[in-house]
């Protein structure tokens, strides 16, 4: 029986990884991409892509009236925190708004769907240092306007799912990279500004922002697995911490990145790269997720940090 699958940006970083997981005989496969056309990686897959803002409202009613999903990974959202804070407007629109679009869309053209909401681990306060990961039942206090929308949108899938019978699963995924991410994101761009010096196309001279600050990362590889394993076992009305389990501080991340490079390069702080407000620790415990699934990460951080600079080579 061929399963009806709808991803909401489909073709930014985590939704072509997700793309290609779930490209088989037996998924029949629809996606947006906003604000570009789908592109030829994408549309490699077996899929049917539209480009769509979910801001617009018919749009998303005729795009799930159309797929009749089964399953709904909900992913496009505004997702850089640095961003969110210089186009806050819309980030609230897109990640609020376009979520309230897609869930009434599903409530009267797909009701049975089950519905996979990617919220964020910036929905946790920053708290002091105790030696335990994050849990779910922990405070939530976000300190960023991209934080704000996405508590927001979690608790507009909790109406979804008490008042009107939606089958919502929320995942809040710890910070993940691997091949493929885009420049604005912090191990991306070292990976990309390394490549560059490896080229001579860059001084020596690598700029960053706070590489003081702990990390828990994933591999997007095993993200996207995790959030494929929540729609099969989660539990309706839950949020899952996606995480390692692991923080790093991101100074031992760009030694990491320099050591499988070989390039000698001086470290230096870019004024822009500095957030207005920073968690300083985020590790999340991922035992609830673990228990409901039988999920554990299975790439190790060398790795991934060797494949992106491996993207990175191959890209430019």
């Amino acid at each position: 029986m061929t399963r009806h699958i709808l991803i909401t940006g489909a073709t930014g970083f985590v939704g072509t990884h997700l793309l290609q997981a779930l490209d088989r005989p037996d998924n029949r496969i629809f996606g947006t991409s906003f604000p570009h056309e789908p592109g030829p990686r994408e549309l490699a897959c077996e899929s049917d892509l539209c480009r769509l803002d979910l801001r617009q409202g018919p749009g998303v009613s005729a795009l799930v009236k159309k797929a009749r999903p089964d399953w709904v990974f909900h992913l496009a959202a505004v997702s850089n925190v640095r961003h969110s804070w210089e186009r806050r407007s819309e980030t609230l629109e897109t990640n609020l708004l376009g979520t309230q679009n897609l869930l009434e869309a599903i409530r009267t053209h797909a009701p049975g769907a089950r519905v996979l909401f990617a919220s964020s681990s910036n929905v946790y306060a920053d708290v002091p240092f105790s030696g335990q990961g994050l849990k779910e039942t922990d405070e939530v206090r976000p300190i960023s306007p991209y934080a704000f929308s996405k508590i927001s949108g979690e608790m507009l899938c909790r109406f979804y799912t008490e008042v009107e019978g939606l089958d919502i699963v929320i995942s809040r995924a710890f910070p993940h990279t691997g091949p493929g991410q885009g420049q604005d994101f912090v191990c991306s761009d070292w990976a990309r500004q390394i490549v560059q010096i490896e080229n001579g196309t860059q001084e020596p001279e690598i700029w960053v922002g706070n590489i003081d600050v702990f990390r828990d990362f994933c591999d997007v590889r095993d993200v996207v697995l995790a959030y494929i394993r929540l729609l099969e076992t989660g539990k309706k009305g839950e949020a899952y911490n996606v995480s390692s389990g692991t923080a790093v501080a991101l100074g031992q991340i760009l030694e990491r990145l320099l050591s499988l490079s070989g390039a000698l390069v001086e470290v230096r702080v870019d004024p822009e790269k500095l957030r207005k407000t920073d968690i300083v620790r985020l590790r999340g415990d991922n035992r609830k997720l673990r228990e409901a699934t039988g999920w554990k990460p299975a790439i190790p951080l060398e790795r991934t940090l060797a494949d992106l600079l491996d993207y990175w080579r191959e890209a430019l």
